[in-house]
């Protein structure tokens, strides 16, 4: 690890480490754990619920579903907006469909959902209606600025569309692609578990909050949390690095 990335760890660390201190300290100012727990109350209800039997089966629930909702709005996003940079037409016929996904509340999404599907699938079309227009537009954002006189020149020498997508296309896209990824994961978590706390799937993460804020158990509703969290950042960690990796080895194609 080089210097640069020691100091950013450190930095985060430190960030953290004041941050915990300031929730220990209005935790210890208000006095009622019912309205803030501290840290430590979190952290030991944290370790009862990887005990717990069940704890597995509601994070593997939850995290199949979103992860499975995020990566189809990744796909349909990309090929869709390929569709659109290549043919304009379908860029207008597409885009009344995507301005209003983008700017219908997710809570409005959600409920209408909840009369078409069963609540143990609301996930995962919650979470790919919300990535599908963030992958779309960056996308599509990101194809329209590639090079012109590069494009001229494989006219020119009549490059396949499949060259064209590879060697031109895909550098000037991939910046675009990585922050709409980056930004797409949160909000599919977020819309994930928030259509989970509303249709209140059997055996989920939102199931729990549910339970939690219902018992008024503040202390394990901030446990969940830490575990939303904790799945949130390694998935996108993990997804991130792949991702680059795929995008390295098509650019040496």
């Amino acid at each position: 690890m080089d210097r640069n990335k020691k100091k950013l760890w450190l930095e985060r660390a430190v960030s953290v480490a004041a941050a915990l201190l300031l929730w220990h300290a209005a935790a210890q100012a208000v006095g009622q754990r019912l309205l803030l727990p501290s840290p430590a109350d979190v952290l030991i209800r944290l370790g009862g619920l990887f005990l717990e039997k069940g704890f597995l089966a509601s994070a593997a629930f939850s995290f199949v579903r979103i992860v499975s909702g995020f990566l189809l709005g990744l796909a349909l996003g990309s090929l869709f907006a390929a569709a659109a940079a290549f043919s304009r037409p379908a860029e207008v016929f597409f885009w009344p469909y995507l301005t209003a996904i983008k700017s219908v509340p997710v809570a409005s999404f959600i409920i209408i959902c909840l009369i078409w599907l069963d609540a143990s699938g609301l996930s995962v079309f919650i979470s790919f209606l919300m990535v599908f227009p963030v992958v779309y537009f960056n996308v599509l954002e990101g194809m329209k600025s590639a090079d012109r006189k590069l494009l001229q020149m494989a006219e020119l020498f009549h490059m396949s569309r499949r060259k064209k997508l590879f060697y031109i296309y895909l550098p000037q896209t991939e910046p675009f692609l990585l922050s709409a990824c980056s930004t797409a994961l949160g909000v599919s978590w977020k819309a994930g578990i928030a259509a989970e706390v509303i249709g209140i799937p059997d055996g989920s993460i939102g199931e729990r909050l549910y339970e939690a804020k219902i018992y008024l158990n503040t202390a394990e509703l901030l446990a969940w949390t830490v575990v939303i969290v904790i799945l949130s950042v390694l998935f996108e960690k993990l997804f991130m690095k792949a991702l680059r990796t795929v995008l390295a080895a098509l650019k040496r194609r």
